[in-house]
C-alpha cells in the first residue's frame, strides 16, 4: 500500500510528528530502530519542557506511551526497523529497511546523529559518571565543580559558555593551535570570563578516577609533557555522525552530511521530503527544537498533501 507518510527516526522528532500525523489523520508508516534518541544516554535530563528532571529511559518510555496513544489505525509502529534507503518512485518514495519495503507519498527524516566518542582509555568506563557528551542536559549536575571541555569548535565554545554559568571553572582542551572553526565573536567572550582557560596542541590521553571522573589526563603536542586536569565533568564536544545515508544523493546535504532544509517548513531539496532533528542542518540542536522542528515538518507535510489530491 502506499502510505501519505514515512516517518523515519523514533527520537524526539519522530515521535512528535508520529503524534501530529495521528491528529491529522495522515496515513503513516512509522519506522525507528528504537524510541527515544540519543537522550536514552542520559542520567537525568532538566530541559525536557514541561518536566523538571527526568532521565533518558524515561523519557524514551515516555516518548514510545504518548506515541501509541495516539496512534490507532493511522500510524503503523515497527520498532526494530532500520532504514536502509529512500529512493523516488512513481507517485513518492520508497523505503527500504532491513526487514521489508515500504511506499509513501511523503517522508520525514528524523533519524538524529551519532555523537563521536571520545576514544582514551576510562572515556567508556565513566561515561555517565562525568563523562557527558550533552551540556544542555548534564551541565547543571555540575554546578560550583571544575569542568572540561574536549574540543575547539563551536560546540566546543557554546558549552563552555553554558557552563561558565554555574561551574568553578571550565578549561577547554583543543588539538588544534588555532580556534579556526569556531566563531571569532564567542571564542572571544568566552575566553575573557575569569573561570575559562584554554589549552591549545593539547590532546586527552586518559580520563582516571574512582566512582565518577576526577581527572583528565592531557598531552602537549609540541613538547610531548603530560598533566592532569582535576575535573568532576567532561563534556566533549568533537563533532557528530549525522544519520543520512539513507537519502544520501537523493537531497542536497551539508559539508558535515546533515540534510539541508528551509528552516521555515523543514523541507529538503527534493519535493515530498522534510527533515527534522540533529540530521538536518538547524542551527541548533536539542531535544526541544527537534520536536518544534519535526512539528513545523507535519504542518508543511498536511497541506502538501492535500494540495496534491
Amino acid at each position: 500500500m502506499m502510505y501519505d507518510l514515512a516517518i523515519i527516526g523514533g527520537g524526539p522528532a519522530g515521535v512528535s510528528a508520529g503524534v501530529y500525523a495521528a491528529r491529522k489523520r495522515l496515513k503513516t508508516i512509522f519506522l525507528a530502530e528504537s524510541v527515544g534518541g540519543q537522550s536514552t544516554d542520559s542520567v537525568e535530563i532538566q530541559n525536557w519542557i514541561g518536566t523538571p528532571k527526568i532521565s533518558g529511559l524515561d523519557l524514551a518510555k515516555s516518548l514510545d506511551e504518548h506515541l501509541r496513544a495516539y496512534a490507532s489505525d493511522v500510524v503503523d509502529i515497527h520498532i526494530g526497523a532500520r532504514a536502509t534507503k529512500v529512493e523516488k518512485i512513481e507517485g513518492g518514495f520508497s523505503i527500504q529497511t532491513n526487514k521489508d519495503t515500504f511506499e509513501a507519498c511523503a517522508v520525514l527524516v528524523a533519524t538524529g546523529g551519532s555523537r563521536r566518542k571520545l576514544d582514551v582509555p576510562g572515556a567508556v568506563e565513566f561515561e555517565n559518571k562525568g563523562v557527558t557528551y550533552c551540556a544542555s542536559c548534564d551541565g547543571p549536575m555540575f554546578t560550583g565543580q571544575d569542568t572540561v571541555v574536549v574540543g575547539g569548535g563551536n560546540a566546543g565554545f557554546e558549552t563552555a559558555a553554558q557552563l561558565l554559568a554555574y561551574a568553578k571553572s571550565v578549561t577547554l582542551v583543543h588539538r588544534s593551535s588555532d580556534f579556526a572553526r569556531a566563531d571569532a565573536a564567542t571564542v572571544n567572550a568566552v575566553l575573557a570570563h575569569p573561570n575559562m582557560r584554554a589549552l591549545v596542541n593539547t590532546e586527552p590521553v586518559e580520563v582516571k578516577g574512582k566512582m565518577f571522573v576526577d581527572t583528565l589526563v592531557v598531552k602537549n603536542k609540541e613538547t610531548g609533557d603530560i598533566s592532569d586536569i582535576p575535573a568532576a565533568g567532561i563534556f566533549v564536544e568533537i563533532g557528530m555522525t549525522a544519520n543520512t545515508d539513507l537519502v544520501k544523493g537523493l537531497v542536497d546535504l551539508d559539508d558535515w552530511g546533515r540534510v539541508k532544509v528551509d528552516g521555515k517548513s523543514q523541507r529538503a531539496s527534493l519535493p515530498g521530503i522534510w527533515s527534522a532533528g540533529d540530521c538536518s542542518n538547524g542551527l541548533y540542536h536539542q531535544n526541544n527544537i527537534a520536536a518544534g522542528d519535526a512539528v513545523k515538518a507535519l504542518e508543511d507535510i498536511f497541506f502538501y498533501l492535500r494540495a496534491s489530491k
